[in-house]
């Protein structure tokens, strides 16, 4: 199999069909018209920017419909394209964009500040001003759309390339130690492709909502990646709002994925009505656990939420649940998917029985050749027999049903017992007065290590008494899970993607 043009093969087939649009700025592409754009990108990187196969080209900026013109034009040009997490501060940038060098930068006004930071911290680095009539550039800076006008496009496709070239890079959180960059590849975009596609039974009539952040793998691969395989439609919005979500998928759009958090934000919407909703064919979900409470409203509500798991080094599609089993599998991942195959081993390498936890290994096409310029963390995850170590602790039931246990760092031992913070969450997760609550493990004299719960309540609740949280606990978990201490908090710290940074609330439980 060889690296195709995806993009000039699906404008030849397809190309009057919608492709994609930007709900902000009312931008739209059919395929000829994203295709084109793509390869004027191509253009510019080798003519305006300066830049030669296999040199990186970072993104700094907010979702919108650009950003796909920016990845295939990338893809027709040998380029590598590095989309930075706009979230982090300038020092957390500079750590990125020193580890990829790329040779250019396309930014967003609403960055242009960073940018100039940046390119004055970390050497030669072309800045390319995606909005120059908003911000305003000076002179050392390239505008992006005078640049793109200003060039002969070559529409047609890319000669064929080796599938596990380099195309895009997305960098680890890095809550934890040195973010690492995790090599995505044509290879793995068709894995994904064909693990969730087919699940989902994508086709060209499909519409997605597109309500993630693009520097993450689920706002490029859940769906939109996959979308354009099959020749369907991507409405890409700037940010989620629960207003505007609500209103396209009650409107115009036929699936839908999203992260626990966007699914609680949907819930708490005045406006919220599974009725008007009914048109959204699919519904998936990830990035984190759902909830039970909240996946039980929404069943509730004629709703089905498929939840699934991966990774970005798995391209991310591993698991995925079947609709049928929503409702009985609850807290479920589902199975592993067509490409994908699994295990669960103990600290030997061992598998273990079913139903016993112990580390989930994956291995497939969909698996990253590994992480940039780091050989050693490459070798560390990823054995010489293929399988990627995952770090999460998992078993599979007797009905073939995988359940995400914990993350294996996330996980404590008290009084010699392993416990996992995950299940001890599920039970405080169902008392009535709890929003959200993140467990983590403290250190202890008697114990060597204890739980502390941190909690949000329910708007117009009162916050429960710690005893009483004890109590709760102790109805449905041994009494060395029980959390020895409880804190109420306005909000939990969260990435981009909805997932509690437990870095932070264990550093706080060291104070």
């Amino acid at each position: 199999m060889e690296m195709f043009d995806l993009l000039a093969h699906r404008a030849r087939v397809s190309s009057d069909r919608p492709a994609l649009e930007d709900l902000e700025s009312g931008e739209r592409y059919n395929y000829a018209q994203f295709n084109e754009r793509a390869a004027r990108l191509a253009a510019a990187a080798r003519t305006h920017w300066g830049l030669a196969e296999g040199d990186r080209l970072a993104y700094l900026g907010h979702s919108r419909a650009e950003f796909f013109a920016m990845l295939f034009g990338c893809a027709k040009a040998g380029l590598i394209l590095v989309p930075l997490n706009w979230r982090l501060a300038v020092p957390e940038l500079e750590t990125l964009v020193e580890d990829c060098d790329p040779g250019a930068l396309i930014f967003g006004a609403e960055f242009a500040d960073a940018a100039d930071q940046l390119q004055q911290h970390c050497g030669p680095l072309t800045l390319v001003a995606l909005d120059p009539t908003k911000g305003g550039t000076d002179s050392g800076q390239r505008d992006y759309q005078a640049d793109l006008a200003d060039t002969e496009p070559d529409l047609t496709a890319h000669p064929d390339k080796d599938p596990d070239t380099p195309w895009y890079l997305l960098y680890t959180s890095g809550t934890t130690g040195r973010p690492k960059g995790v090599i995505q590849t044509f290879r793995m975009m068709l894995a994904n492709y064909l693990n969730i596609g087919l699940a989902v039974n994508l086709n060209g009539d499909d519409v997605l909502l597109n309500v993630l952040p693009l520097f993450h793998t689920a706002g490029i691969n859940l769906y939109s990646s996959a979308v354009f395989m099959v020749g369907g439609s991507v409405l890409v919005a700037r940010a989620f709002d629960p207003d505007q979500a609500l209103q396209v998928l009650e409107k115009r759009a036929t699936i839908f994925f999203g992260v626990p958090a966007v699914y609680q934000a949907l819930l708490d919407h005045p406006g919220f009505n599974g009725e008007r909703l009914k048109d959204v064919r699919s519904w998936g979900c990830g990035g984190a656990p759902l909830s039970l409470p909240v996946a039980q409203r929404y069943v509730d509500q004629g709703i089905r939420v498929r939840t699934g798991m991966g990774m970005t080094e798995t391209g991310p599609t591993v698991f995925l649940l079947d609709e049928d089993k929503v409702i009985d599998k609850i807290g479920s991942v589902g199975c592993p998917q067509l490409l994908t195959e699994v295990r669960i081993v103990d600290h030997d390498g061992r598998d273990v029985p079913r139903g016993e936890a112990g580390e989930l290994l994956i291995r497939g096409p969909n698996i990253t050749p590994g992480y940039w310029n780091r050989p050693d963390a490459t070798a560390d995850a990823i054995r010489a027999d293929g399988w990627l170590h995952s770090g999460d602790v998992a078993r599979c039931d007797e009905d073939g049903q995988y359940f995400i246990v914990d993350r294996s760092k996330d996980m404590y031992i008290s009084g010699g017992e392993n416990v996992y913070p995950a299940e001890v969450e599920k039970v405080l997760e169902q008392h009535p007065a709890i929003a959200e609550v993140a467990v983590v493990g403290m250190a202890d004299e008697r114990w060597g290590e204890v739980g502390k719960a941190y909690y949000g309540v329910h708007a117009g609740q009162d916050a429960p008494d710690p005893e009483a949280l004890r109590a709760f606990c102790r109805e449905q978990l041994a009494g060395y899970k029980v959390p020895k201490a409880f804190e109420q908090v306005d909000a939990l710290p969260r990435n981009a993607l909805g997932k509690v940074t437990k870095q932070e609330l264990r550093d706080h439980a060291k104070q």
